[in-house]
């Protein structure tokens, strides 16, 4: 729109005469400033203008537009790279009508000297970084229609002066920083037809005065801005109206119902904000509509009965609301309705029969609802479906074979329901299909056959687990060349496990645990080079363990448990060192159990129930013989030798009790001689520190303490924990030993300091430098979760990754944290994270070898599973309690507590989301005022990386600084255009919808900065 409106002005500029005659002084005049403004653009305009010369004639000049009398009328040097300052000398140009500079670098303020262009219609800054406040001079512009200053990084309050220029017509101060409330005079615009106000800091009511903006097309008021209250009911007057964005901007109450009355409406977005009450049945009379999305409120009752009317319904989100009932059967009867999202709300009844009949359907979502019955036959009529999710309902009945003939189908997720039949023939071999999760049903039959099919090379998930299934797997299953998990446990299938498996080179994970595959593991699936997980327990294989095994260089996890595998343990697996978790238990194994490389770390659980394996943890092996030594005689003399050093321990303790207790009060006196060991130069003394323990002052319990606040004579406040002191070294020293040995050397800015410690025979106490805002755990799951904006917690992520990473590959000998968590993460006045508590911390002696601990090391709900297996902690412990903590953030929720017994906040949101960034927004913290969906897609991607079941898949924490670091550019949206503002066109319906993020939204935002104002891909979540 902002281009034709260009245009237009511009078309204008030439067939209007100038005012007055433009004598050859005027002409040298523009010729003059012209050559001036390349020589103030310096560097960058010398490359970009190099065209500019003096010996021609300036109307000749790229950029550069002149009248039949040779005076610049249009000046266009949008996306020419051009940097620093943009010259005053611009406002020489006397006869300008359209002036252009978007899409460059330009910064500093918008020089005043612009005032002077009197006859200017046209003025585009947008997409640059221009900063300070908005020139009161510049409401002399009064010819202005055009005005687009969006995406700099202007601050102050919104400008009044702009209301000065009374023939706007296109208003964008989007992406900024402008604060403070809307002013009223923002209403006495009477041509004006486009608003934008969106992606700033703007705060206050919405002044109702907006409803007298008759002409108005499209409003814009959403992102980063926190109103109050809900929207004036003045709004309705808008008669013109035909886009309304109010998302993500902490609206409040009921939805106006007078929002019924604009009856030319074509796009309505109110999501993710506080609206609570029922949706208006008002609604019923936007005719015009094609898109609404109400997601991420507090909505209730039920769909209204007038939606039946919306016959224009292309787009409709109400996910994650608290709607009940059922879904109206009018929602299958809705010609144009291709997008239909309704997770997370309280819907009962079942699924619209007539859904999909109008051959428009691309993308539906039911999950975690209540809903009922059978699945609709016709969802993909018109083969248009991309994406059908039904996730956690009780549905039932047989999958329609329907969608096996469905060739647009990219996304099928239907676990967690009570599924019967079988599998559509046709649905594996789908051309565009790219995953398949159907787990926890009843299906039946077998793995269907895809013959000589081609398959989509997108298909990278296959998930049946615990079904009904049976039969043999067939042998099509290895034309699956891009699949990257087959996850088959928990069924009935039987036969061998087919050689073609083989084939499978991206394959990452197999799991075919607990069906009855007989016959003996294929060696083929050795390989797979990728795998590092495979499971084949519970089944009834036989034969021996494949000596090729030893060939998968990244293999984690192997469990080949409880079938009747024979044959000796082959030696050469001992060598693999990926290997953090085996399982040979209850097989008819025999022979010696290897003893070296990673099996010095397994246990005697990954190989019981071998009543012929000998070796470490299951006795020694008899010589001549595969069976370990148990005669009742050495048990025996074993138990006696046991009872003689008893009995001698015993007589030791009782010699020197005497001696304790003659010293007892020497050593009491000793107790009150405190030693300070300061790491710099400390102004205060021991006497200042020991004044601190006061029962007042503790602001926190730990596992290797308590803590207390302290204020130095000085007015430096301090952190004092108080440790009991333990036996030097010994491993039960709460922490002290770690801790002093490591924050005592280190300097970081993200890591606490250490400033000193005190000790005598009794007490040691640590001083730290204090953190007034306390750590990152209390502060978001606290009541004060709210107020950490996105953009504070993307901050806090990239510092505590920044500390971790010190520690990791930066100090020497290298140093695991083992105790990485929200609670560990400390906040000082500006929110910087300082990563803290080593009281679990041990040296990593070897790079690149691991440390078996004996104690628990870390919190429950941050331990890395294969702690779980055997004890075993490396760095990528500490990377796996880090992408916690990033789940943290971009949930909300704590580790633990939240999501039923024995489930932790890694398995509930893989269960949420299937792992997949695009669905991030199912489990996006909703106390969140603004959402850069793309930022929080990346954090989301990272965490993943960081959380994956085996260690070798998780990165090193200097890749996940790497990671963090590098921030995707949110994508351009269709309809808009990079050197215009990035105002859109009206916008096309979606033709294609790739995930349950891809909406209609996307299409209708405007594209906003990456980093310091909302990016493009603020959408409906």
């Amino acid at each position: 729109m902002l281009f034709f409106v260009g245009c237009h002005i511009l078309l204008l500029t030439l067939l209007i005469p100038p005012s007055k005659v433009v004598a050859g002084g005027d002409y040298g005049k523009d010729h003059s400033v012209l050559l001036s403004i390349k020589i103030d653009l310096a560097d960058s305009g010398a490359a970009a203008l190099a065209a500019w010369d003096n010996a021609t004639d300036h109307c000749s000049w790229p950029a550069v537009t002149c009248d039949s009398r040779g005076a610049v009328v249009a000046l266009d040097l949008s996306g020419r790279n051009l940097s620093g300052l943009l010259p005053s000398s611009v406002g020489g140009l006397r006869f300008l009508f359209h002036l252009s500079v978007a899409a460059n670098s330009l910064s500093g303020p918008i020089p005043p000297e612009l005032s002077l262009l009197a006859s200017l219609r046209y003025l585009n800054l947008s997409n640059n970084i221009f900063n300070g406040s908005f020139a009161s001079s510049l409401g002399r512009l009064g010819r202005l229609r055009v005005l687009d200053l969006y995406n700099n990084n202007l601050t102050g309050p919104l400008p009044n002066a702009v209301a000065a220029m009374s023939q706007l017509r296109h208003l964008h101060l989007g992406g900024n920083y402008f604060s403070g409330s809307i002013p009223q005079e923002y209403g006495n615009w009477k041509s004006l037809e486009y608003l934008a106000l969106s992606g700033n800091e703007l705060t206050g009511p919405i002044p109702p005065e907006i409803g007298n903006l008759s002409a108005l097309r499209e409003l814009y008021i959403g992102y980063y801005n926190s109103y109050e209250g809900s929207l004036p009911a003045e709004i309705g007057n808008l008669s013109s109206l035909v886009r309304l964005d109010a998302a993500n901007c902490a609206l409040s109450g009921r939805i106006p119902p007078e929002i019924g009355n604009l009856r030319s409406l074509d796009s309505l977005f109110l999501q993710v904000n506080g609206l609570s009450g029922e949706i208006p049945p008002a609604f019923g009379r936007l005719k015009s509509l094609k898109s609404l999305d109400l997601s991420n409120n507090g909505l209730t009752g039920e769909i209204p009965p007038s939606f039946a009317e919306l016959s224009n319904l292309t787009l409709l989100n109400l996910f994650r609301n608290k709607l009940f009932g059922a879904i109206p059967e009018f929602v299958g009867d809705l010609p144009q309705l291709q997008v239909l999202q309704v997770w997370e709300n309280n819907f009962t009844g079942s699924i619209p029969r007539r859904l999909g009949t109008n051959g428009r359907l691309q993308l539906l979502d039911f999950s975690s609802n209540k809903l009922t019955g059978s699945l609709p036959q016709d969802l993909c009529y018109g083969n248009k479906l991309e994406t059908l999710i039904a996730l956690s309902n009780f549905l039932f009945g047989p999958i329609p074979d329907s969608l096996g003939r469905c060739e647009s189908l990219s996304r099928i997720r239907m676990g967690e329901n009570y599924l019967n039949g079988t599998i559509p023939q046709g649905l594996l071999s789908l051309p565009k299909l790219s995953q398949v999760e159907l787990q926890d049903n009843l299906l039946t039959g077998g793995f269907p056959s895809t013959g000589n099919s081609s398959i989509s090379p997108s298909l990278g998930q296959i998930c049946l687990s615990n079904n009904r299934l049976t039969d043999p797997l067939p042998p099509s299953i290895g034309n699956f060349s891009g699949l990257q998990k087959l996850l088959l446990n928990q069924n009935s299938f039987i036969g061998s496990i087919p050689p073609e498996i083989g084939r499978l080179q991206q394959l990452s994970k197999l799991d075919l645990s607990g069906n009855r595959f007989s016959g003996s593991i294929a060696p083929q699936i050795t390989k797979c080079k990728l795998l590092t997980f495979v499971d084949l327990s519970r089944n009834e294989l036989s034969g021996n363990v494949p000596a090729e095994i030893a060939a998968m260089r990244i293999l984690n996890y192997l469990n080949l448990s409880r079938n009747h595998l024979d044959g000796q343990i082959p030696a050469s697996i001992s060598t693999m060192q990926s290997l953090t978790a085996v399982d040979f238990s209850y097989n008819n194994l025999s022979g010696d159990v290897p003893s070296t490389g990673q099996f010095s770390y397994f246990n005697a659980t990954s190989f019981v129930g071998n009543p012929d394996l000998c070796g470490p943890y299951l006795g020694p092996c008899q010589p001549g013989t595969l069976h370990p030594v148990r005669t009742k005689g050495a048990l025996s003399a074993s138990f006696k030798l046991l009872l003689v050093i008893g009995l001698l321990i015993c007589s030791i303790l009782f010699a020197i009790a005497a001696i304790v207790k003659a010293r007892s009060l020497k050593k009491a006196s000793e107790a009150r001689a405190w030693k300070l060991t300061a790491f710099q130069r400390l102004d205060f003394s021991i006497d200042d520190v020991l004044n601190c323990l006061k029962e007042e002052n503790i602001i926190g319990k730990g596992g290797a303490g308590i803590v207390y606040k302290g204020v130095m004579p000085d007015g430096e406040q301090v952190a004092v924990k108080r440790l009991p002191v333990m036996s030097r070294g010994s491993s039960h020293d709460h922490g002290f030993n770690a801790e002093i040995q490591t924050l005592g050397r280190i300097r970081h800015r993200h890591i606490v300091r250490l400033l000193g410690f005190c000790s005598n025979h009794e007490t040691n106490l640590l001083v730290y430098e204090y953190m007034p805002n306390g750590s990152l755990g209390e502060v978001l799951h606290g009541t004060k979760g709210g107020h950490l904006h996105w953009d504070t917690r993307y901050k806090v992520a990239l510092e505590a990754a920044k500390g971790l990473c010190y520690l990791h590959h930066d100090c020497s000998p290298l140093i695991l944290h083992r105790d990485v968590k929200s609670n560990n993460i400390l906040l000082d006045s500006n929110f910087e994270a300082h990563v803290a508590d080593f009281g679990l911390a041990k040296f990593l002696q070897d790079t690149g070898t691991s440390e078996c601990m004996s104690a628990i090391a870390g919190s429950y709900g941050y331990i890395a599973p294969e702690y779980a297996y055997t004890l075993k902690v490396d760095e990528k412990s500490d990377v796996y309690s880090f992408g916690v903590v990033l789940l943290e953030l971009v949930t909300g929720r704590k580790p633990v507590g939240e999501f039923g017994d024995g489930v932790d906040i890694v398995q509930w949101v893989k269960k949420i989301t299937g792992s997949n960034k695009e669905e991030v927004v199912k489990i996006l913290d909703p106390r969140l005022p603004s959402v850069p969906i793309h930022e929080v897609m990346h954090m989301f991607y990272v965490a993943m990386l960081c959380v994956e079941e085996q260690s070798i898949q998780r990165p090193t924490m200097r890749e996940v600084v790497q990671i963090i670091n590098e921030l995707p550019k949110p994508p351009l949206k269709q309809g808009e255009d990079s050197s215009s503002g990035n105002v859109p066109a009206s916008p096309p319906v979606a033709a294609s919808l790739q995930s349950s993020l891809t909406n209609e939204t996307k299409d209708q935002q405007q594209q906003l900065p990456a980093s310091t104002s909302p990016p493009s891909d603020l959408l409906s979540i």
